[in-house]
């Protein structure tokens, strides 16, 4: 009787469990949707679709025990995530740094415009950033080396 117990607790975590999984893969789906799109994110899109579909239909037609099994395909799930994350653009502070670092002699105020694209204005609200967290330096006068 002890053992019938136990089973029937385990069988009711396992279920818990595998209604936490779907509930987290219908929240990837909105996350992944409310990304900026690109090639990249597209191409994991399809692929994220089309995983939870088979994830659900296996969890409601196989036993509680085969539904735990699957719960670690749904950990392979979020690391396509993060290869989208790494597609992302810079931000305006990187990309000025990014340029900056890449230079031996130092770029100035004109060239990160003409490189960046910025206006004047932010080029210098970056670099007055960078300078302040200690990333870079002025060599001279309008000139901005890595620190």
């Amino acid at each position: 009787m002890d053992i019938n117990k136990e089973l029937g607790k385990v069988n009711k975590e396992i279920k818990a469990l595998a209604n936490k999984v779907e509930k987290l893969i219908v929240a990837i789906g909105k996350l992944e949707k409310s990304k900026p799109k690109t090639v990249k994110v597209k191409a994991a899109k399809k692929a994220s679709v089309k995983k939870p579909a088979t994830k659900s239909k296996a969890v409601k037609k196989a036993p509680a025990k085969k539904a735990a099994t699957k719960k670690k395909t749904a950990k392979k799930a979020p690391a396509k995530k993060q290869t989208t994350e790494k597609t992302q653009k810079l931000s305006a502070i990187e990309t000025v740094l990014a340029i900056i670092n890449g230079s031996e002699m130092g770029v100035n105020t004109a060239e990160l415009m003409k490189q960046t694209g910025f206006n004047a204005k932010k080029v210098h609200n970056n670099v007055f950033k960078l300078k302040k967290q200690g990333k870079i330096k002025a060599e001279k006068k309008g000139v901005y080396v890595k620190a």
